[in-house]
């Protein structure tokens, strides 16, 4: 039994936001049905994307509806508002709303208090003032993004296939990913595999026609997938005719041409933008400690530091690895932390919502809390159909073996049984 009522407020309906509203409401469904807890979660879209998936949805392996969970179906004891959180005032437990209801009546924003609040805003994608950036980029992190630039890759071919002129050809013909993490890579190589497979519906486009280009500006890519397994996937890529540029960058777009910073230019009308996150602006508008980079700074029991009823995991989250020495100088300022924090991905943002939920309860229920501690399993990458590179728990897998453990790990952790099995029955 909770001691006493307890208003919750979950900002965010990702990965962290969706899963700790999940397990609250699974712990707390008899405080819940008496009234004495509620949960509400205010989210900018009324259902979770599980962005492991959105390659294979632009790709057109996996229906885009599947990679989404309406947030209803699943939250169906929490009030789920689908706004935004533009501001919180933890010092008198209050939130400012905007909704589209506020837009629509012109009344401005609304404020929302609450008792403990959970902050899973998650990240945005970092830009750039990069010429032509804002304007000719096409940015891979909403599925309506995924389709957005699956139908424009087929645009181009149609482009490609129709025109006389040979210029617009060649630059229908090239696509450029700026960005060598997670999305770019994966992005590219599920996309390069769609088209060079849709060409043997065109008579005039034969896959060797088209360009596919990976820009990053570091050393190498998939940093994530180890040195080893990060220069088989170049060599991979490359085998593919898929030119890989390294310690490269983006210098303009404008003229829909790329121009990149060792001076070679590529006439393109397709730019990816993938070229990392930062944190969500909200962070900023809140009166809660920051580190460096901005994200809320976070103790290993997932709390926000010298906050009490403040909450955050994440890419929002500055979480110390304790598996790794992380830790925190008690009122040190902000970016007072030392040791390792837990990387910002899916794997730690899953695993840390279900300790902020369990930790949540805790506090309400005047219990002790628990430290977040996961060792580290590993990244599993696709590189196409049939073809992947994985390191887990030491092992590297590559090849047909890897893009078999990339979609089982996925399969497991895509919430609700319901959408379990409409993948699967789609890879089968």
């Amino acid at each position: 039994m909770v001691k006493e009522r307890a208003r919750i407020l979950v900002v965010g309906g990702g990965y962290v936001g969706m899963y700790t509203a999940l397990r609250l409401q699974r712990q707390l469904k008899r405080e819940l049905r008496e009234g004495s807890v509620d949960i509400t979660v205010v989210t900018p879209d009324p259902y979770m994307t599980y962005q492991p998936f959105l390659p294979e949805a632009a790709a057109g392996s996996i229906s885009p509806r599947h990679v989404v969970v309406p947030l209803r179906r699943v939250l169906h004891d929490c009030r789920i508002v689908v706004g935004e959180v533009t501001a919180v005032d933890h010092a008198k437990r209050s939130a400012t709303l905007t909704t589209l209801a506020t837009d629509e009546e012109g009344t401005g924003a609304q404020r929302l208090a609450y008792d403990q609040l959970v902050l899973a805003p998650g990240s945005i994608a970092r830009t750039l003032p990069i010429p032509g950036l804002a304007e000719h980029g096409i940015g891979f992190k909403t599925v309506e993004e995924a389709i957005g630039l699956r139908n424009h890759v087929i645009e181009q071919l149609d482009i490609a296939s129709s025109t006389r002129d040979p210029a617009i050809r060649d630059a229908a013909l090239t696509f450029v990913f700026v960005g060598g993490g997670y999305a770019g890579v994966e992005a590219l190589g599920e996309l390069e595999d769609m088209a060079r497979y849709a060409t043997r519906y065109y008579h005039n486009v034969r896959p060797e026609d088209m360009k596919w280009i990976l820009v990053e500006a570091s050393d190498r890519i998939l940093p994530e997938v180890g040195e080893e397994l990060g220069r088989y996937t170049v060599s991979e890529l490359r085998r593919r005719n898929i030119q890989v540029l390294l310690e490269t960058r983006l210098e303009s777009c404008t003229d829909r041409t790329a121009v990149l910073s060792d001076g070679r230019r590529f006439p393109t009308r397709t730019l990816v933008w993938t070229a990392g996150v930062k944190p969500h602006p909200l962070l900023a508008a809140t009166d809660l400690p920051l580190d460096r980079r901005g994200r809320l700074r976070c103790t290993a029991q997932l709390t926000v530091d010298g906050a009490p009823g403040a909450w955050a995991a994440g890419d929002a989250a500055a979480v110390p690895d304790v598996t790794a020495g992380g830790t925190f100088r008690a009122a040190s300022g902000p970016g007072g932390e030392t040791g390792r924090l837990t990387a910002p991905n899916a794997q730690h943002a899953v695993r840390q919502a279900r300790v902020l939920a369990d930790n949540l309860t805790h506090t309400l229920r005047g219990e002790p809390l628990e430290t977040y501690a996961h060792t580290y399993a590993g990244s599993v990458a696709s590189l196409g159909l049939h073809k992947g590179v994985a390191q887990v728990y030491g092992r590297r897998l590559k090849g047909y073996p890897a893009w078999f453990m990339h979609r089982v790990y996925h399969l497991s952790r895509v919430p609700t049984f319901n959408r379990k099995a409409r993948v699967l029955a789609e890879w089968t």
